[in-house]
């Protein structure tokens, strides 16, 4: 990954905000800034925040694995397909 004057500054920025936010510590030097960067902003529950680091995810070209679906339970999947979704005929 090269780090480009857009990359750190859009860095440093996070990591201002993050600090702010939720007092999460991520030094630029880390090997696994980034990384980390982009996990808390998944976390956050701002909107600019989230967004700040899909930027990043961009200009990194690093992408978070997606989350995992819900698992859901024998009587969800029960009334999950026993539903008749079909039209009505008589």
């Amino acid at each position: 990954m090269e780090l480009t004057k857009s990359v750190l500054d859009c860095m440093q920025t996070l990591r201002r905000r993050l600090r702010q936010e939720q007092q999460v510590d991520i030094r630029l030097s880390q090997p696994d800034s980034v990384m980390q960067m982009l996990i808390a902003c998944a976390a956050s529950d701002v909107d600019d925040t989230r967004q700040m680091g899909l930027k990043l995810s961009d200009l990194t070209h690093i992408r978070l694995a997606p989350p995992p679906a819900p698992v859901l339970s024998e009587a969800e999947l029960i009334a999950k397909y026993t539903r008749y979704a079909g039209p009505l005929r008589g």
